[in-house]
């Protein structure tokens, strides 16, 4: 295919010591002990000196344009980024989006698992995002949820990975994948499976809630990908159960739940314990100015790409219905509502709450009523949780409640409705809330419950469903009016709205 590749992701032989220079003991921590407990997450890891003189070389740039891509014309490559809202950051030069599977140039295999699936075409972020990956760029990407990311990274972590030599007895991975949730862990560690299988190379899932030994053995019987959540990879560090030396491809996913959720120090040592010489990618939905900082004192000359406007944008296939009401009436609107969705031949429904205790007064009453519903929040069980996400995806039960644990990374392909029972405390997670319908360019329908106490974020709400084109109910403009009034604008914002 003239890509430039590792043939059939060819791996290279063993050889050379894979720690010299990097200032620390084998395991990257400080050898015995679960540590940390007294203080800070992370607090007796030591940032290692790096030297990277002594560090061995390793290769990041696999990328070789297709001569198809070469030959298209600058009109034609402007037109594709202004149709499909992509902007490039200034200062950049990035390669040309690939528009076809074959364009990429991913070895046959993968081609043919590609094409078992039935996918016709690369996402946006993915026929804009693999040139920047494979050519082992740093790299930013913006896109809504649902978008294809996961594949995004996977396929050229893959090429990267097959570039390397073997792991050896106490390696660690190769590729490390930090996300917020366990359940986006293992949405992930699927996509990992089934391309990473194609080519025997291993994954493992570290992520809290769930018994550490077995998820210990799998790093130790070597996993070139480790997909983990940022507490337990910062436990399973400090205990020297692995570690960080021959990582040099890292991905942050959903950088911005993860910071909302507190987990920038956590993030922050784990990056310290990896060689500054890695390429790292980091996937947000938002860009606020947290996950920019980030970037900015982790990555190198990055590139950054975003899909569709820099401001708060929601999925644009989401029709957005916003009832403005009293606390005291959703219990009764919820269910008239939850009447009419179950006439419906597609009804699976996800229902949001703000605390892990209404979720179980909620469920507990519907289930009473005899509606078919589960629920999910933090303090469940891993296994409670996997057996409700099973129940959900079969449909067996249409109707799930959660927290916003389920807010991103839940993969279910399918749901038709999502119901904002409560408003959520910032309108990046309405955004997300209401991207779990409508992925994979299906439609759905988004109904949230919006109260006087929810008026701080009013204004935030209106631009969203202005800059999805929605119809924005009356009452919501007159309670921001009101707002407005109270801290002394003026008045007149919203009157061009729905004209």
């Amino acid at each position: 295919m003239g890509n430039g590749l590792p043939s059939a992701f060819g791996r290279p032989d063993r050889g050379g010591d894979r720690y010299g220079g990097g200032g620390f003991d084998r395991r990257g921590g400080r050898g015995g002990g679960m540590g940390g407990r007294s203080g800070q997450p992370g607090e007796s890891l030591r940032k290692p000196k790096w030297d990277l003189s002594r560090l061995p070389k390793f290769e990041k740039n696999f990328y070789k344009e297709c001569p198809t891509v070469t030959n298209r014309s600058p009109a034609e490559i402007q037109k594709f980024l202004d149709e499909n809202q992509i902007t490039i950051s200034d200062g950049h030069t990035a390669p040309k989006p690939c528009l076809r599977f074959d364009e990429c140039g991913f070895p046959e295999y993968v081609l043919r698992q590609i094409k078992h699936n039935q996918w016709e075409k690369p996402t946006i972020i993915q026929s804009q995002g693999w040139p920047i990956a494979l050519s082992g760029s740093d790299f930013v990407g913006i896109a809504q949820t649902g978008s294809g990311k996961t594949l995004g990274f996977i396929l050229p972590a893959l090429t990267h990975i097959s570039a390397q030599p073997y792991l050896n007895p106490g390696d660690g991975p190769i590729c490390l994948v930090l996300v917020p949730t366990r359940e986006l862990a293992q949405q992930v560690q699927a996509v990992a499976q089934e391309f990473g299988q194609l080519s025997k190379i291993k994954n493992c899932c570290v992520y809290g809630g769930a018994p550490k030994g077995p998820q210990i053995r799998q790093l130790e019987r070597g996993a070139e990908i480790c997909i983990a959540t940022p507490g337990r990879l910062i436990d399973l560090l400090e205990s020297g159960k692995t570690n960080l030396q021959r990582t040099t491809y890292l991905v942050l996913d959903e950088a911005d739940r993860m910071l909302d959720m507190g987990f920038e120090p956590q993030i922050r040592k784990i990056l310290e314990q990896v060689r500054p010489d890695r390429q790292t990618l980091m996937w947000s939905a938002t860009w606020p100015n947290e996950v920019r900082k980030l970037a900015e004192d982790f990555l190198k000359d990055y590139i950054q790409i975003n899909i569709g406007a820099l401001t708060l944008a929601a999925n644009h296939n989401i029709l957005q219905i916003i009832d403005v009401c009293q606390e005291y009436e959703k219990e009764q609107k919820l269910m008239k509502l939850l009447d009419e969705i179950m006439q419906e031949r597609e009804n699976k429904t996800i229902i949001f709450m703000e605390t892990k205790r209404k979720c179980e007064d909620i469920s507990r009453k519907m289930k009473r009523e005899g509606w078919p519903v589960l629920a999910i929040h933090g303090d469940k069980s891993q296994q409670e949780r996997d057996w409700v996400l099973g129940e959900f995806r079969s449909g067996k039960t249409p109707v799930m409640i959660a927290t916003d644990v389920a807010s991103r990374g839940l993969d279910v392909d399918d749901i038709k409705f999502v119901i904002n029972f409560d408003y959520p405390n910032c309108s990046e997670d309405y955004v997300h809330r209401i991207g779990r319908t409508a992925r994979s360019n299906n439609t759905g329908t988004a109904y949230t419950f919006f109260t006087a106490g929810n008026a701080k974020q009013v204004h935030d709400l209106i631009n969203v469903l202005q800059e999805a084109n929605q119809t924005i109910n009356p009452k919501l403009i007159q309670l921001a009016e009101s707002t407005r009034g109270m801290m002394g604008k003026g008045r007149g914002r919203y009157q061009s709205f729905n004209k």
